[in-house]
């Protein structure tokens, strides 16, 4: 496989698209795939998909096209996803929990060890087995169990803090669902989950439909 340090972002994006069909092949028992096939069912070109795996060492056979198992494998492991990230989730209102509930039914290769709050009134209970502490206890918490991801789903007031406490505590990447842009040093991974924005982009969409249609 190719050195991945300098991949664009737009690549790396439709990354998990190729891993999820690749997915379903694999489960209706579909050994081989060719990249005109691919492009039909994913919808990029096959000239995109053969450049985009290529960036990586390219996986397929002249002739044969690829095989699904193994680009399957190998996209798994440019995603990182050949291991297992232990996590931890801050804020558990009701975002927090129906994230919680989605990566532990669906089992990524994600385990969320840790649940955070300071809410005394969830402080305490259980999530699928998974008991919220205080969020007073954070620190020490990712500290001592090596926590690789924190997951921030609490308010944009307390976002800063909990994602200063949890790089103090050591963890390698955060996942932020809180509506601001968080100051990070540069060695720790972000990914930024703005729902709003997302909305107000499906708004424009919309909209710019709507005046495709009456012209």
């Amino acid at each position: 496989m190719k050195n991945n340090t300098r991949v664009s972002n737009a690549i790396i994006r439709r990354l998990p698209r190729y891993r999820r069909y690749l997915a379903e092949l694999r489960n209706q028992g579909v050994k081989k795939i060719s990249s005109n096939e691919l492009s039909e069912l994913i919808g990029y070109t096959a000239s995109q998909i053969r450049q985009d795996l290529n960036t990586f060492g390219g996986f397929g056979q002249q002739g044969y096209g690829y095989s699904v198992e193994h680009l399957y494998t190998e996209i798994n492991k440019i995603l990182g996803l050949d291991r297992e990230y232990k996590t931890v989730v801050v804020g558990v209102g009701h975002l927090g929990q129906a994230i919680t509930n989605h990566i532990l039914h669906h089992k990524f290769g994600f385990s969320i060890v840790g649940l955070f709050d300071v809410n005394p009134t969830v402080v305490g209970l259980a999530i699928n087995g998974v008991q919220v502490q205080h969020s007073s206890e954070l620190e020490q918490y990712v500290r001592d169990n090596d926590i690789d991801i924190g997951i921030i789903c609490c308010g944009r007031e307390n976002a800063q803090e909990v994602a200063d406490t949890l790089i103090r505590g050591g963890v390698k990447g955060l996942w932020n669902f809180a509506p601001i842009d968080l100051d990070i040093p540069d060695n720790i991974a972000i990914e930024d989950v703005h729902l709003s924005e997302s909305l107000h982009t499906l708004s424009f969409l919309i909209s710019s439909k709507e005046q495709e249609n009456r012209k």
